[in-house]
């Protein structure tokens, strides 16, 4: 079993989210029949519908609790229902919110793997939207590791996981994987980026840290990478465009 209910605090009372600080929270999806069905209540007729067209109820379950959460989540950021909340989508189907509070726009986003689900806020900083993405992954084995990585990754990463012993190459991978998501979630773009055109560090002895973006040099050194600590069941990464923000851990 993970372990980071441990690692990740309860809230205080009066829960604040300052200009330079991104609020991270993690939660389970297991919930029980009362509490689904009251989280249900709140999601949107879209999307109740899309709720109601996955084919297996295990991920109907945790659709439905992934967004009933994050519905309460931003109602306690701006104070309002959570069923008052409006969300538009990128392109590439980033939800935002519609709403804002004042000249000020809260970003956000989420991801889950198997029983829980992250999530991260951050304010628009200086009137510049901010770009955030969480990626989060449940370690299980990747037998084909190598072979994905060399139609995926850059030569450079490719290179750095051939010469690793096979457990080391599997924990390098997945960890390559969460953070070149993340990005790409920040992003707007998703898997529908392209993996092998972002270059990040693979090791888990060093910082999460985004290296390349080809075609623009300069791009790199404006994000921040940052593994979560999820304890040894799953691994996450945060991408955030900037510096010198404060992260805050909390548990729902």
């Amino acid at each position: 079993m993970t372990n980071f209910e441990t690692l990740w605090r309860s809230p205080p009372r009066d829960l604040t989210l300052s200009s330079n600080e991104v609020h991270l929270w993690g939660a389970a999806l297991n919930t029980s029949a009362g509490e689904l069905q009251a989280l249900s209540k709140i999601l949107s007729a879209d999307e109740q519908l899309r709720a109601e067209q996955f084919h297996f109820e295990q991920h109907r379950k945790r659709f439905i609790t992934a967004r009933g959460l994050l519905r309460t989540l931003l109602s306690r950021y701006l104070d309002m229902e959570p069923h008052q909340l409006q969300f538009i989508y990128t392109a590439r189907g980033k939800p935002a919110l519609a709403n804002t509070c004042g000249n000020k726009r809260l970003r956000f986003n989420l991801s889950h793997s198997q029983d829980w689900v992250v999530y991260a806020f951050a304010w628009d900083v200086s009137g510049y939207p901010c770009k955030v993405g969480i990626d989060l992954e449940y370690l299980r084995p990747f037998p084909q590791a190598e072979q994905i990585a060399k139609r995926f990754f850059s030569a450079q990463e490719y290179a750095v996981l051939r010469t690793l012993a096979r457990q080391q190459q599997q924990k390098a991978f997945i960890l390559g994987w969460t953070r070149k998501e993340a990005y790409l979630k920040a992003t707007g773009e998703g898997l529908a980026g392209s993996l092998e055109q972002v270059e990040v560090s693979l090791s888990a002895l060093e910082p999460a840290q985004l290296l390349k973006i080809v075609g623009d040099s300069e791009a790199a050194s404006c994000w921040s990478l940052h593994d979560l600590n999820l304890g040894r069941d799953y691994v996450g990464t945060l991408a955030i465009f900037g510096h010198g923000w404060h992260l805050r851990h909390w548990q729902f």
